[in-house]
């Protein structure tokens, strides 16, 4: 008689056996009757229609987050390293919770000091918007434009042009090094990080979308009765305490 555990392992190989017996007819199928690329792709379809097959869902996991401790220990890496800029970058990174590929893309033009506004031209989905920086942060930003006059992007390397989403990947990682962290750290983890801390701050699903440019579907209609400014006093007293 079988157990329980037994009777479910043989149902998982059963059902991994008759999934691999379909695939091997249908590729035979395809080879007998010389499909092309396409056409198997059509008859797959077909055939998930017919049969009712259903693609499982992925699961989504969360992303893992660093420490506080770890987190201070990068950034106090990057301070004891001296390099200005790189700090300053990574920070904004960190505070305005954008992806890396809009922040390579941001121009001096696009920053608006007197507001702590900076515009998002053609971000992810190819759709512009503002995000918003901290008050306090304002003087750190100030100096640093004042530091590179000519500079045409906001951050910009050695070679007078936009840093590349693989430099700042490389950058991310050699201060991790630095550090000594054992986890794993890379640029949109200070998204996930930012936008874990303003969760409970006090600041609704809609709020926090509308900083970080998430979309969700659920949240359109929230979309169109909302506007940055009204998120700007919550945003900036949750990040009162962060630039310190």
């Amino acid at each position: 008689m079988l157990r329980p555990q037994e009777n479910s392992d043989n149902c998982v190989s059963a059902n991994a056996f008759a999934k691999s017996e379909i695939v091997s007819r249908l590729v035979r199928m395809a080879r007998e009757e010389h499909l092309d690329y396409d056409g198997f792709l059509y008859v797959c379809k077909e055939a998930r229609l017919k049969l009712g097959l259903r693609r499982p869902k992925r699961a989504r996991k969360l992303p893992k987050l660093l420490s506080e401790a770890d987190l201070k220990g990068f950034f106090r890496a990057i301070q004891e390293c001296g390099n200005v800029e790189h700090e300053i970058m990574l920070r904004f990174l960190f505070f305005t919770s954008i992806r890396v590929s809009e922040l390579v893309h941001i121009k001096v033009a696009d920053v608006d000091l007197g507001t702590c506004k900076v515009f998002i031209d053609q971000g992810k989905g190819s759709k512009d918007r503002y995000i918003l920086f901290p008050a306090s942060f304002r003087l750190v930003l100030s100096s640093h434009l004042q530091a590179h006059p000519k500079n045409r992007y906001l951050f910009e390397s050695s070679r007078c042009g936009p840093y590349t989403t693989r430099r700042v990947q490389q950058i991310v990682q050699d201060y991790r090094t630095a550090a000594g962290i054992a986890a794993k750290v890379h640029p949109h983890l200070f998204r996930h990080q930012m936008i874990t801390w303003l969760t409970p701050s006090g600041l609704s699903d809609a709020q926090i979308q509308l900083i970080s440019g998430h979309e969700s579907k659920k949240s359109l209609e929230v979309y169109q009765h909302i506007g940055l400014e009204s998120v700007e006093s919550a945003y900036q007293e949750a990040v009162r305490g962060l630039v310190a």
